[in-house]
Parts: structure tokens; C-alpha cells; sequence
């Protein structure tokens, strides 16, 4: 038995035009929205997003999850989602924060995706979640269209979010610091050990540290990501979801040399990232298939006897 046809609308990121077409897999769709939007002619994998959120779609059971007739933005390898389209209602940043609009139209843009979408909140960053926290109650209740009391239920969401982000960090801070005792004492132990053995011999101290001077390399990633990567703990949790990707997607060799890095310093970070953004991407789809189950069952008829309520 043939595969049912899903029936999909693909565009790419900047441009107007859309084309429909219909596939069973979402490996079928990729291959289809290339060749009718010419790209990744090259070979190299092309990327489909959702044009409502910019939700990355790469999981097939997630596309068949999906209903007939989804916008979907085609991205070639490189390209990232900038969100503005004219259908688009909510979106993820396509420049870093330093390249926003500051001041009110930075928490207002923040606002409007949460107003699209709020599991947007999984997707930001620690500086857009503090930025939303900081705004006047009254003012974020009116761009939300919503009352200060449930403004207020957000905020306090928005702040326990942060929180949490927090104590991960800490935590990873310990079990480091941890690692890095237990490993301090297994050389301390090792030497004593060597000496003993050899007491009359000089042990020749040899300096194992990777440098990565004279290597030129350029990256995609902006100073400011650079700047966390290298000075925050735990950076895949200061980081927004799209930042997170960038990261993932980089040269190991060109992210290490600019870092000044050895390659699995580089590694481990990345390593990180990618659980990072694959943890958010999976809270993400979870509560969008909670929401549709929501929905199902509010559209399913009540009966007389279902609706009537139990007398205490």
C-alpha cells in the first residue's frame, strides 16, 4: 500500500513565491522543496523550518504529526531563520542582541513571540528572558493584550526559567570542580609514586598544552558569542536556541583556534550545545503535541450525561 501524500506549501526564507507540493516522508519533501526552489543543487542538506515559529523540523514522526497544508521555509546550508515574512507572527531573533532594535522595541519583538507562541520561553536566551522580566508589568500586559494578573503569572514563569537555568550551571560548576579535585589528586599520587621509585633521577617537566597560535580561521559566530563561549560556565545555557545551532554547525578546528582552544575543549562545548538545543527542541514539540491533543478533545461532543456536574 502507497504511502499517503501529506500536502505541504514551501518557500524560500526571503522570497514570496510559494509552491505546493505533497509527500509521504519528510526526506521526500527536502528532496522536492530543492529542486522546485533551486537549492542545494551543491549537494549539500538543505533545512525546513516552520514559516509560523521557526520550529526546525527534522524529525519524521514530527512531520507526520503535522497538518495538510503546513507552511514550511526552505534554509540552504547556512542560511539562518529570520522570521520576516509577512505570514510570520512569531519568530526567533535573526540578529544577535546587540544588533536589535534596544530599549522598548527590544522587549516588545520578545513580547510578540510569546504572544505567537509561549514555548518561545524554551527558546531564548538568558538576556531576552531577563529583558521581558525587567519590563513594567502594566506595559507587557497591555502588548500582550493580557490582564496584570496573568502578566504577572508569565513574569514569575519567565523569572523560575532563569532560576533554573541558574542552578543547572551551578551544579555543573560542582561536579567540574569535583572532576577537576579527584583529577589533581590522581597526578599528586602519580608523582609520589614516579619519586619513590626513582629517587636519585630528575624528572624532566614537560609542557603537554595545545596551542593553536599562527592558525588562521574564520568562523561565522560574532565576538559576543565568542565572549560567552569564553567566559561564561556553562555557556549552552546562556545561549538562544538559534545561537545554540551556529555553535553546533561550526568548524570544530576553526571554533578551537578562535577560542584558542584545543580541539577537545571545542568538542565538549559543542557536545554541549547540541544537548542543549536538542532538550529545548524536544520541550518545544512536547507541548505542541500536548496542545493538539488539547484541542481534540475540546472539539469532541458532550453528551447530557457527560456534561451534567456531580452533586456533592
Amino acid at each position: 500500500m502507497a504511502a499517503r501524500l501529506k500536502p505541504c506549501v514551501v518557500r524560500r526564507g526571503d522570497g514570496r513565491e510559494q509552491h505546493g507540493l505533497a509527500a509521504s516522508c519528510l526526506r521526500e519533501l527536502r528532496d522536492k522543496a530543492g529542486r522546485a526552489l533551486a537549492i542545494g543543487e551543491d549537494g549539500r542538506p538543505i533545512t525546513l523550518v516552520l514559516a509560523e515559529d521557526g520550529t526546525i523540523v527534522d524529525d519524521e514522526d514530527y512531520f507526520l504529526c503535522l497538518p495538510s497544508n503546513t507552511k514550511f521555509v526552505a534554509l540552504a546550508k547556512g542560511e539562518r531563520w529570520s522570521g520576516r515574512s509577512a505570514d510570520s507572527r512569531s519568530t526567533w531573533l535573526s540578529e544577535p542582541a546587540d544588533e536589535v532594535d534596544s530599549g522598548a522595541e527590544r522587549w516588545r519583538q520578545l513580547a510578540r513571540q510569546l504572544k505567537g507562541d509561549l514555548s518561545n520561553i524554551i527558546l531564548m536566551s538568558e538576556e531576552d528572558l531577563q529583558v521581558l522580566i525587567d519590563v513594567p508589568r502594566s506595559d507587557l500586559a497591555e502588548e500582550l493584550a493580557q490582564s496584570q494578573t496573568k502578566t504577572q503569572v508569565l513574569q514569575d514563569t519567565l523569572q523560575q526559567v532563569l532560576d533554573r537555568r541558574e542552578e543547572e550551571r551551578q551544579s555543573k560548576q560542582l561536579l567540574e570542580l569535583y572532576l577537576e579535585a579527584l583529577k589533581n589528586e590522581d597526578s599528586i599520587l602519580s608523582k609520589v609514586a614516579e619519586s619513590e621509585s626513582v629517587p636519585r633521577k630528575e624528572m624532566d617537566v614537560v609542557d603537554t598544552g595545545t596551542s593553536s597560535a599562527g592558525t588562521s580561521a574564520r568562523t561565522a559566530l560574532s565576538d559576543q558569542i565568542f565572549a560567552v563561549l569564553k567566559e561564561k560556565p556553562a555557556p549552552e545555557l546562556c545561549l538562544d536556541s538559534q545561537t545554540l545551532e551556529l555553535v553546533v554547525k561550526e568548524d570544530t578546528q576553526a571554533l578551537a583556534a578562535a577560542l584558542s582552544w584545543d580541539k577537545q575543549k571545542a568538542e565538549a562545548v559543542q557536545q554541549a550545545c547540541d544537548q542543549e538545543l536538542s532538550k529545548r527542541l524536544q520541550q518545544v514539540q512536547t507541548l505542541h503535541s500536548l496542545r493538539s491533543t488539547s484541542r481534540g478533545k475540546k472539539a469532541l461532543p458532550c453528551g447530557d450525561g457527560l456534561s451534567s456536574k456531580r452533586k456533592k
